[in-house]
């Protein structure tokens, strides 16, 4: 056998010996590296390593990272081999670090900062993990699946005093910091409702497949890791992770996270007493889970919020496909990417009608803002607190619609009120031997 051979075998392995591997070291301590990594000054490139070599991660999150000066990409790391090489390539080349298993890549002195693009039931023991580390971290929304992991996310990166941004590039975007800036200078009067929607036509039934073998190369067990042990299935896998329970929250944590981050911009960080929800399969005829259509209600001490989406379809409200809308007593903004308009109520005369243009992909300048806390050691726009925010608003919408009742929320003990059942589903069950650490409810 040749050396290549060897070497190959070794980092493919077996399924079986995969997930010996996986549990021998899940059951080790959490290392707490963080006085051994070194805090990139502002003169010094930051080296980069990303866990998550998917579509999103490789070809839109990477390459934003890649085109700002002062940027190093030195390690990758994914548990399907044939994308983990062909990143690599993209990545730089033989002198990017390879590796199977994202705690491999967390033990590398040369990673200074980290960018998260796994399944999203992957997000809060890799984040967590990170912060142990010593790395910052770039990852993508939702936080995680439930709101104890964000609450686990934000309590890490407190206590090894880490930044970590969330990638909804949104907040970044600057003619809906414009529109968001407008709506609390209270131009338009008292705001009582807020809507956003997204009503996306380019969604196409996964229909059903039968379960079967992974594909060659793919460490299955290292994929779901803390998710519940199934039979791998294609429609579960790669893009199609977010239309099921174990893994995400459907449209309302893909979509609905950036569309209430871009609300509550303008209407703060008060947290939401209640939620109902409405919604069901009434489209798509598939395997998947989760909603293609649903609303959500939302009541705030001082407005109401309307979440809805629709897949299938692309006549959505105001015109739009997708938008957000602010509506208050002297005129309403309306937004999406293409700009905001304002529509000034008829009864008054207090505000002018104003259209403003979209300014463009806000990714460049949310991925810099980033890598400028990296160096400053400042707070980023969508910090864990904000995006941990902004997530639990999406995930009471999905605990509401999954329990089929009203919740009422506690925001201090972040606990669902007298309902167990619901409340359940704030936290989550990881598979042994997985446990995530600084979770409430492990």
């Amino acid at each position: 056998m040749t050396n290549a051979e060897s070497t190959r075998r070794q980092f493919l392995g077996t399924t079986t010996a995969g997930a010996l591997a996986a549990t021998a070291a899940a059951a080790r301590p959490w290392h707490h590296a963080a006085a051994t990594t070194a805090t990139p000054g502002p003169n010094d490139s930051i080296h980069l390593g990303l866990i998550g070599c998917g579509a999103r991660g490789a070809e839109q999150v990477m390459p934003s990272f890649q085109k700002l000066p002062g940027v190093r990409m030195v390690a990758v790391c994914d548990v399907n081999a044939k994308r983990l090489a062909a990143v690599r390539q993209k990545a730089g080349g033989d002198r990017v670090a390879a590796y199977h298993d994202f705690r491999k890549l967390l033990d590398d002195k040369s990673v200074d900062a980290v960018i998260v693009a796994t399944q999203a039931h992957w997000h809060a023991l890799i984040t967590v993990a990170a912060c142990q580390a010593g790395k910052d971290v770039y990852v993508e929304k939702p936080l995680a699946t439930t709101i104890d992991e964000g609450r686990a996310m934000v309590e890490a990166a407190r206590r090894h005093n880490r930044v970590v941004q969330m990638g909804s590039q949104w907040r970044s975007c600057q003619h809906i910091i414009e529109a968001a800036e407008m709506v609390r200078s209270g131009k338009l009067g008292k705001v009582g409702l807020v809507r956003g929607w997204a009503y996306l036509d380019w969604l196409p039934s996964i229909g059903h497949k039968p379960d079967c073998e992974p594909p060659p190369g793919v460490d299955y067990d290292m994929w779901l890791g803390p998710a519940p042990k199934r039979p791998f299935n294609p429609n579960r896998f790669h893009f199609n992770f977010r239309w099921f329970w174990d893994y995400a929250g459907g449209l309302m944590t893909d979509w609905g996270v950036h569309l209430i981050n871009m609300m509550l911009m303008g209407m703060g960080m008060e947290p939401p007493r209640s939620a109902y929800a409405s919604g069901g399969k009434f489209v798509l005829d598939d395997d998947s889970e989760t909603p293609d259509s649903q609303i959500a209600v939302y009541e705030f001490p001082t407005f109401t919020l309307v979440w809805e989406h629709k897949a299938g379809l692309n006549n959505g409200l105001n015109g739009r496909s997708w938008g957000v809308q602010w509506s208050g007593s002297e005129g309403t903004i309306i937004l999406n990417d293409s700009g905001w308009e304002i529509i000034t109520e008829r009864k008054q005369a207090n505000l002018d009608s104003q259209r403003k243009p979209g300014s463009g992909n806000p990714r460049p300048a949310h991925v810099r803002n980033f890598l400028d806390c990296v160096r400053s050691r400042k707070q980023p726009v969508l910090n864990l607190e904000v995006g941990h925010h902004v997530s639990t608003v999406a995930h009471l919408g999905n605990i509401a619609y999954r329990s089929g009742r009203k919740v009422v929320w506690d925001p201090v003990k972040e606990r669902i009120v007298d309902d167990r059942e619901a409340d359940r589903l704030v936290g989550v069950k990881y598979r042994k031997p997985w446990s995530l650490p600084y979770s409430r409810r492990a």
